[in-house]
């Protein structure tokens, strides 16, 4: 029973919506990444290296034997196509996180900044500001104080 309160809790919080949310956007990031790469940026490789599909290239270590029309020895061969589009596809996903992350940063900096009244500072923020201010005054005056008793 303590389980499934647990649970409801967990649920209820919104860590599992989070997550449900970042595996339907990460889905669909995908899907984005893997059109771009194979249809923006792998034609025009294609092109400059006079080839028609890098998916299918590869070097044949042993080619497949037949008999009979039958295949009886598979080939075996290095895909180095397949490498240079998942290379291809962890570039643009890591420059676009890194986008994202930078922007999300800037934004984050300039709401957590106390003297921006252009974005509304949260109140743990500006409590920690005032806090900080206060702590600084005392200082000042406890430093006034040790002066004038020497």
């Amino acid at each position: 029973m303590k389980f499934l309160k647990d649970f409801k809790e967990f649920a209820v919080k919104g860590n599992m919506i989070d997550i449900a949310i970042g595996v339907i956007i990460g889905t669909a990031f995908n899907k984005v990444v893997n059109t771009l790469v194979k249809e923006v940026f792998m034609p025009p490789l294609s092109y400059m290296t006079s080839s028609n599909n890098w998916e299918n290239k590869k070097i044949i270590l042993r080619d497949a034997l037949f008999i009979e029309g039958k295949e009886t020895i598979e080939e075996i061969a290095i895909g180095y196509g397949k490498l240079i589009e998942a290379g291809i596809d962890f570039i643009v996903i890591a420059f676009s996180v890194f986008i994202v992350v930078k922007v999300l940063n800037k934004m984050k900096k300039k709401a957590e900044d106390p003297k921006n009244k252009e974005v509304s500072t949260p109140k743990n923020i500006e409590l920690m500001n005032k806090t900080n201010e206060l702590l600084e005054k005392q200082n000042h005056y406890l430093k006034q104080l040790i002066k004038k008793e020497d």
